[in-house]
């Protein structure tokens, strides 16, 4: 039987040592197959964070994915961590807290954050994301927010640990060819700055194991 417990305290230690980083990251990187320019850089970035929020559901240790809706601003219809924007006056895992909470309906006094992972720097949107992992002590009741989120599920990790969880595919996108490394989680493909974050997270607990 998996022990959240157990997996909490090897995470703190974990996140208190070298993390695996940009290259565990660039493994789920979707690359064109042509050059393009993005015109943001780093140094304008604007921050958010999200929210990788463990929890015990009999003898397996999940977390939550969201699909995004159609009248979001960035990655309609994409499946996402909970998280979004900064606002003044916040700590960023405060941020991941709140927008768990305004996205799914888990209660904010209830999260508790284990460590960060690697920031991220998106170029296509100009945000840089701050990951965060935590847990919570029961499954909680979700309420998903329906302007933000269409559907909400939950992944094992024996799921993401599965290595025929991982494809890739020849997309278009935006007029143009890109290989798109993905993970199928039942109906779902999760790509892009969702699957390279999971990447990371993905190693940190082949490491400790």
């Amino acid at each position: 039987m998996a022990d959240i417990n157990k997996l909490i305290e090897k995470l703190k230690l974990q996140f208190n040592e070298k993390l695996p980083g940009d290259a565990a990251q660039r493994k789920m990187l979707a690359v064109p197959r042509v050059k393009v320019e993005f015109p943001d850089t780093d140094e304008q970035a604007i921050p958010s964070a999200v929210l990788i929020l463990l929890f015990q559901d009999g003898n397996e240790i999940r977390f939550f994915l969201t699909e995004r809706t159609d009248t979001v601003q960035h990655h309609k219809g994409q499946i996402s961590l909970p998280g979004g924007a900064w606002e003044k006056g916040e700590h960023l895992f405060e941020t991941a807290i709140r927008e768990t909470h305004e996205e799914i309906g888990v209660l904010e006094k209830d999260i508790k954050i284990i460590g960060e992972l690697t920031p991220l720097f998106v170029k296509v949107t100009g945000y840089m994301i701050h990951p965060f992992v935590g847990y919570i002590n029961y499954i909680p009741k979700l309420v998903p927010q329906p302007g933000e989120v269409n559907n909400d599920f939950s992944i094992s990790l024996n799921d993401l640990l599965d290595p025929t969880n991982i494809k890739t595919e020849l997309w278009t996108i935006r007029g143009l060819p890109v290989d798109v490394p993905f993970y199928q989680f039942n109906k779902y493909k999760v790509w892009g700055a969702t699957a390279m974050i999971l990447a990371e997270f993905k190693q940190c607990i082949e490491e400790i194991n």
